[in-house]
């Protein structure tokens, strides 16, 4: 029989597994505690959660909303980067955390349903976040309308050049 304490975990992990964009499913054994703690307030600032949990317990919460989850995901010390706006941004934070170290591992990802092996975190974390694909848009589609409102006002401007020059060679 269950314990209190595992069930209220199975909700709250199911409950994130259901809102998540991403899930990044991380080795963190090795780390010390300055790490993970480091590493916590990273993921804290791109609206992440990071948070260590059982195997058996990641297992069941993955059943309840319908997620089949490798076996090989499930090996050692797990845990569990999880993303619920921006599914890149785990990607970001732990290729920047690794550039001190080896770990965190990623073992895998739950991307947007689907599951990508751990090697692809660094061609996702590669990728330009939301925020920066928006901006390009903007830009892209400011260029085209500032060469029209030039182009439109060009013989607007070229007219009055042509009436100033008459105006003053009769002044």
């Amino acid at each position: 029989m269950p314990n209190q304490k595992n069930i209220e975990k199975i909700k709250n992990l199911s409950k994130s597994f259901s809102k998540a964009k991403a899930i990044y499913f991380t080795k963190y054994h090795g780390l010390n505690v300055a790490n993970i703690t480091e590493l916590r307030r990273e993921f804290f600032k791109v609206d992440v959660d990071y948070m260590v949990a059982k195997n058996t317990l990641i297992k069941l919460a993955a059943q309840e909303n319908e997620i089949e989850v490798d076996s090989e995901l499930l090996k050692g010390a797990t845990a569990l980067a999880i993303s619920y706006s921006e599914p890149v941004s785990p990607a970001k934070v732990i290729k920047e955390f690794k550039k001190d170290g080896d770990l965190p591992e990623v073992k895998g990802i739950l991307f947007d349903g689907q599951f990508l092996p751990g090697d692809d975190f660094n061609r996702l974390a590669d990728l330009p976040s939301k925020d920066e694909l928006l901006s390009k848009l903007v830009s892209m589609l400011n260029n085209p309308m500032q060469k029209l409102v030039s182009t439109l006002s060009a013989p607007m401007q070229n007219t009055l050049g042509v009436l100033n020059n008459l105006k003053e060679n009769k002044s």
